[in-house]
């Protein structure tokens, strides 16, 4: 009978520990982060600032984060037009954040951070965003 109660209650305690883990995946399914390494401007015009714009000016996620990593610092520090699209992206409430060493790199990290770019270590965020369940695009 003893052993029947321990049973019940370890049982018990993994579906507790269980539904934990999931609850954080559950509810970020409707976030999304989209890694923006391309250096091709009509790469960063047409296909990931239209629909990063979108996913959150038309509500199609809640929380939607831009990561500027690579090539793609480069191309935002020197290109107005993309600069123009980020300011645009940050007003619709986009959260845009770049990888401090990819800037460094490029020697744009003043700039972007001047572009209110949250330019950071971007090792372990990317990394809580995939495993905390966020949809995740790269272009």
């Amino acid at each position: 009978m003893k052993r029947n109660l321990v049973l019940v209650f370890l049982i018990l305690l993994c579906s507790v520990a269980m539904a934990t883990n999931n609850k954080p995946m559950e509810e970020n399914k409707n976030k999304l982060a989209v890694l923006w390494t391309s250096g091709d401007p009509d790469v960063a015009e047409k296909m990931a600032f239209m629909y990063t714009y979108n996913a959150k000016k038309q509500g199609w996620f809640d929380d939607v984060v831009l990561i500027i990593w690579g090539p793609s610092a480069k191309l935002a520090a020197e290109n107005e037009m993309i600069q123009d699209y980020i300011k645009k992206m940050q007003e619709a409430g986009v959260k845009i954040e770049a990888c401090l060493y990819c800037a460094k790199m490029y020697d744009v990290d003043k700039k972007l951070a001047e572009m209110g770019v949250d330019v950071k270590g971007m090792g372990v965020p990317l990394s809580d965003y995939l495993k905390d369940g966020w949809k995740t695009l790269s272009l």
